[in-house]
């Protein structure tokens, strides 16, 4: 059984930059494709950006340019900096393998992006 923690979420002006970490348990993780998806208000979850477990990415295009989605397999975290934020990237972010696996989902962690 794999556990997920994300952290590094909280309130930032337009424009600005956080960092989020997910930290996985379970030493399988280094052979999971992972993924950081977000859900706001009122619409569904959607993939943000992946990084398989090779390290090639993709991202969701409303993120491109702006998000970077990294892993450090030793530390068993993956990472997502986001930068030139705006407040439609108003959401609660979570990771999760890529696909997802259900019994997977963490807490998540909010990001609100207002002035």
């Amino acid at each position: 059984q794999v556990k997920l923690v994300e952290s590094g979420g909280g309130l930032v002006q337009p424009g600005g930059s956080l960092r989020l970490s997910c930290a996985a348990s379970g030493s399988i993780f280094r052979f999971y494709a992972m993924g950081w998806y977000r859900q706001a208000p009122g619409k569904q979850r959607e993939l943000v950006a992946s990084i398989s477990s090779g390290g090639s990415t993709n991202y969701a295009d409303s993120v491109k340019g702006r998000f970077t989605i990294s892993r450090d397999n030793a530390k068993n975290t993956v990472y997502l900096q986001m930068n030139s934020l705006k407040p439609e990237d108003t959401a609660v972010y979570y990771c999760n393998t890529f696909p997802p696996i259900q019994g997977y989902w963490g807490q998540g962690t909010q990001v609100t992006v207002s002035s």
